[in-house]
């Protein structure tokens, strides 16, 4: 047979022992991203043996999914049947869209899972909120038809009513005070709840429902809250009860517990290092500080240690007060050490990323909810009849009166655009905005919120327009859709809703986490019995390859599903498959009568095209998978993606640099050790240098 006359390229003993050390620096680097926790107790050490301040890392912990951390799962069915064919997958993703940005502002969901698909003929949207516990709160909020307002700057100054007006408004209220007791006159005579609702009440949305509310807490309407407290389920309020909107007769339906809330206080202790922290403290002489504030602590004198002492802005004035709060509303550790602790006790030091906190927990609450049904009538008050002083007025123009929004190219220069067509009324009130308005901004609200500020540069008076920028193809789209979503709405309706329980996703964590270590163990085992040194090497290898992939998933905010963590496990198996056609590779090159340093070396080549190969086709599965599955398949598709890479990585890349390292431990006579194969003929090749 003739020898093997491929030329490999020298690698010296200099650049493989800086290769370790590069690799043995990325292995440590992604561990202080995975658990920061163990390496800030490191931190804190050196920290209070030497003072040097070293500040501590950030850990925000991984994002979980829906099915580890519990949460609400929604279906709706969007209403497209009056929606002209051609404009319902744009409605449809504006929709979407919207109920997306609801989700991440009103109920703080920083990774909602919002994905529209399609059942037969019809258009679903998918709703997934990890995290969430009221689900009543999320169906009301995420259940409104999308609201597009066009409106203009406000340049009337402030002012009182005129006489005119205050006797608009107190003939408007007495008629209000006229008709809501006559409802009342009804009802103390026996007449129906519901009939009256249905008769009287100027609450259009709840008169739908029988004039139930929901459930409301004191900050809806405190008035009405008081009422319910001292009343039974099924009663109706005997007089009338008036609050800053309007009169209402209310009828108590039910009650539940509300969430818990905490009222506390805090002495902060910031140190160098810490965020927000402008102090010259050290973080022992912070900690030191802190012991002696709570030796001197009690309830009495708390607020006035922290107007002395705490290096929290505003404190002097505050005292320490942070108010209310309920669960996600504090840091965790804050959260954490003051949640079951007895009232009217002093708690801590207590550390975050702000400094050492000392707390005193004021008060616990769980408030009760009730469920109200009301008959109301509205009144009028001086900011319902004088201009907002807001700095945006509303101009009378909606999505009701804008007919399309498009994504366009200005013929001559090529420039993104969006094209706006409004209807024959849009037109006439978009013609004489833009006329008062030359020069002048515009602003497009949906939900209450700017989506785009253009400025005038002429009136428009035939209901076309364009806004122009610096637009991005993507960018113009997503603002094409948010338009449309307010100028043509969709509205949804709930077909399905689950709550997911937190128990149950920590139950499948702890089960997940348990067969990937017991996997894992039984890998490692394998490959150090039967491949001895190579298979130990492989092992670290895929240490570092865990350590890089979970890092990846930190730095990149990826949420974790059940679905993903079976997509890790199964790249786990790739990596070590990957090891064992190097490894059998090198089994037969020793065979045919190579030296360790040639065989180490051929091996690598050539197992490299089987193992691209097989990675490459996984990775193109896994593009169809995220171009075409919904979203438990994109989450698996997406994290086997990074997986399968990083895989090619540790089992080509770590996996070979430490063979050549581990080389020189045992010289060219030691194949037992890698291989059990003794060396029967010496190439002539010479691969790495010493």
């Amino acid at each position: 047979m003739a020898k093997n006359t491929n030329v490999v390229k020298t690698v010296t003993r200099q650049q493989v022992k800086w290769r370790v050390a590069a690799i043995s620096a990325l292995f440590v680097i992604c561990l202080l991203i995975v658990l920061p926790t163990y390496a800030n107790r490191g931190i804190s050490w050196v920290n209070n043996k030497t003072n040097l301040g070293i500040p501590t890392l950030p850990d925000k912990g991984f994002n979980l999914g829906l099915d580890l951390q519990g949460g609400v799962h929604l279906v709706y069915r969007a209403e497209v049947d009056s929606i002209p064919p051609a404009d319902r997958a744009s409605s449809v993703e504006g929709v979407r869209d919207v109920i997306e940005r609801r989700v991440r502002g009103g109920l703080g969901v920083s990774e909602p899972l919002v994905q529209t698909t399609k059942v037969g003929d019809e258009n679903h949207v998918i709703v997934e909120l990890p995290g969430v516990t009221d689900v009543s709160e999320a169906i009301k909020m995420i259940g409104e038809t999308p609201v597009l307002e066009f409106k203009e700057e406000n340049t009337e100054p402030a002012r009182d009513l005129t006489a005119e007006e205050q006797k608009q408004m107190d003939e408007y209220n007495a008629a209000a005070d006229k008709k809501i007791q006559e409802a009342l006159k009804i009802m103390n005579n026996g007449g129906d709840f519901i009939a009256n609702v249905i008769a009287f009440s100027e609450d259009y949305d709840a008169k739908k429902n029988n004039g139930n509310i929901g459930f409301i807490t004191a900050a809806v309407s405190p008035e009405i809250y008081d009422w319910a407290q001292t009343h039974k389920d099924g009663e109706i309020s005997r007089e009338v009860i008036k609050d800053t909107n309007g009169y209402s007769i209310v009828k108590r339906l039910s009650s539940r517990d509300g969430a818990k809330s905490i009222t506390a206080s805090h002495i902060l202790i910031c140190y160098k290092g810490a965020e927000l922290c402008g102090g010259e403290l050290s973080k022992a002489e912070a900690k030191t500080k802190i012991e002696g504030l709570k030796n001197l602590a009690n309830t009495e004198n708390f607020a006035q240690l922290a107007k002395e002492n705490s290096t929290e802005s505003g404190a002097k004035d505050s005292g320490g007060d942070v108010g209310t709060f309920t669960t996600g509303q504090m840091v965790p550790e804050f959260e954490k050490a003051v949640w079951d602790a007895p009232v009217n006790s002093i708690i801590g030091p207590v550390e975050t990323q702000y400094g050492y906190h000392l707390i005193y927990k004021r008060g616990e609450e769980m408030p009760k909810e009730y469920e109200i049904a009301r008959i109301f009538v509205k009144t009028k008050n001086s900011a319902d009849i004088l201009p907002s002083s807001d700095q945006w007025k509303f101009t009378g123009l909606t999505g009701k009166q804008l007919k399309r929004a498009t994504v366009v190219q200005d013929s001559r220069t090529g420039d993104v655009q969006v094209s706006l067509a409004f209807n024959d009324e849009g037109a006439k009130l978009f013609a004489d905005i833009t006329e008062r308005n030359v020069n002048k901004l515009v602003a497009i609200f949906l939900d209450g919120e700017p989506i785009s500020i253009p400025r005038v540069n002429q009136p428009i008076l035939d209901g076309n327009a364009v806004i122009t920028g610096d637009f991005k193809w993507d960018e113009a789209k997503l603002l094409a859709q948010r338009l449309t979503s307010g100028a043509l709405p969709v509205p949804v309706e709930l077909i399905n809703q689950q709550k997911v329980d937190a128990t149950l996703g920590a139950d499948s964590l702890a089960a997940s986490f348990k067969a990937g270590i017991i996997g894992l163990i039984l890998v490692i085992l394998f490959m150090i019995l039967y491949y001895r040194l190579p298979g130990a090497v492989s092992v670290i290898a895929l240490l570092i390859y865990t350590a890089l992939v979970l890092a990846i998933f930190k730095i990149i905010g990826f949420t974790l599903t059940l679905s993903g963590i079976a997509g890790f496990i199964l790249s786990i198996g790739m990596a070590v498959d990957a090891n064992v056609l190097v490894f059998e590779r090198l089994k037969e090159e020793l065979r045919a009568g190579r030296s360790l340093k040639s065989a180490m070396e051929e091996s690598f080549l050539r197992a490299w095209t089987s193992i691209r190969d097989s990675n490459i086709t996984t990775m193109i599965s896994c593009v169809f998978l995220v171009w075409m599955g919904t979203g438990f398949v994109k989450g698996f598709a997406v994290i086997l993606f990074l997986g399968v890479i990083a895989s090619m990585f540790t089992a080509i890349t770590v996996t070979r640099t430490l063979m050549r390292y581990f080389f020189y431990w045992f010289g060219d006579n030691a194949n037992w050790m890698f291989l059990g194969h003794k060396k029967e003929t010496a190439d002539s090749q010479e691969i790495v240098t010493k």
